[in-house]
């Protein structure tokens, strides 16, 4: 049966391997092989995560994703999220330029971020209570602007202004997906948002997930969000070939010390890499294709690999993705 899930990619615009090069021409192949989406991290103050490496260049989302919309005709672009560092005049205003740009094919995914010093370089409140405070209410003030008529007054907690028309207004409805593995993730998804997102995500822990979006949206009366994830992926002719400069020992161990929430394997602790399903995409394009349809029988409706450990051979990656994985999931 045909894969109805929509496939994306991680670009390369952060880290060592980050290039425009690769960005621009990877976009092109992308949606010469029929990929639906691109996927942008945003940061305002780069710290790569231990595991990463220490290389902080970071091109900045919107520029890429502009620059992207220029080029390609069908791919979404998506940010996999934005942070509420912004003043949300300004996220609205760059969302709906891009939205007129691109013809539509945008998806503002949101959330509080994982550094708080990014929010202190900025100027705002930094607490998680803050964060999560200023990423509601900028989803509040952004679709105010996007879809009221005439000006928009707004008075809140942390924005407050009066006689705000933005122009222009985004081509097509801008779906917001929150962007979080945790439950108090999904909680927020179901409050304000119209999908949800986690990032690197074990696959036990999505379908516990899953059941619990379900009954989220069913006791507020209201249908079930969209789902995406954004895998760890790693792709080889050969399937051992395929762990290659992955830090797995740091993969395997975050669900022991980061994920309280993430189901827990047999052993009652995260030690074999059979132990992250989900979390890790990695082996030949079956193995790749093999995942990917569980995490769509789990409730899955939009992949976004992320190859962020193999951008040193984008090329390559997308080939094998392109040509040998796509067909399969769509054939």
């Amino acid at each position: 049966m045909a894969m109805k899930m929509k496939v994306g990619l991680l670009l390369p615009h952060f880290g060592a391997e980050a290039s425009y090069e690769k960005i621009l021409k990877g976009c092109q192949k992308a949606e010469e092989y029929g990929f639906d989406s691109v996927w942008v991290r945003d940061h305002l103050v780069f710290e790569p995560h231990g595991m990463e490496g220490t290389d902080n260049t970071h091109y900045d989302c919107f520029v890429v994703l502009a620059a992207i919309a220029a080029l390609t005709q069908k791919l979404i672009l998506g940010t996999g999220t934005v942070i509420a560092h912004r003043h949300p005049i300004y996220t609205a205003q760059l969302f709906a330029s891009l939205s007129a740009l691109a013809g539509g094919r945008t998806i503002c995914g949101i959330g509080q971020g994982t550094f708080a010093h990014e929010f202190s370089a900025a100027g705002w409140p930094a607490s998680n209570e803050d964060r999560f405070g200023q990423c509601k209410e900028t989803a509040e003030v952004m679709r105010q602007l996007w879809y009221q008529e005439g000006p928009v007054a707004h008075q809140g907690q942390y924005y407050n202004f009066e006689n705000v028309a933005l122009k222009p207004k985004p081509v097509e409805e801008i779906p917001i997906w929150y962007g979080g593995s945790s439950p108090a993730s999904c909680r927020r998804a179901v409050d304000y948002c119209d999908g949800w997102m986690p990032g690197r995500i074990p696959l036990a822990t999505f379908q516990k997930l899953i059941g619990y979006l379900h009954k989220l949206c069913d006791g507020q009366g209201r249908p079930m969000v969209t789902t995406g994830a954004i895998p760890i992926t790693s792709v080889a002719k050969e399937r051992d070939a395929a762990l290659t400069d992955l830090p797995l020992k740091a993969l395997i161990n975050e669900g022991n010390t980061n994920r309280p929430w993430w189901v827990k394997p047999a052993s009652g602790t995260f030690s074999r890499i059979d132990d992250i399903e989900g979390m890790l995409l990695w082996g030949t394009p079956a193995d790749i294709v093999e995942v990917t349809k569980k995490y769509e029988a789990a409730g899955l409706d939009h992949v976004c690999y992320d190859l962020r450990f193999r951008y040193k051979d984008w090329f390559e990656q997308l080939d094998l993705l392109g040509s040998e994985v796509l067909p399969k999931l769509r054939g």
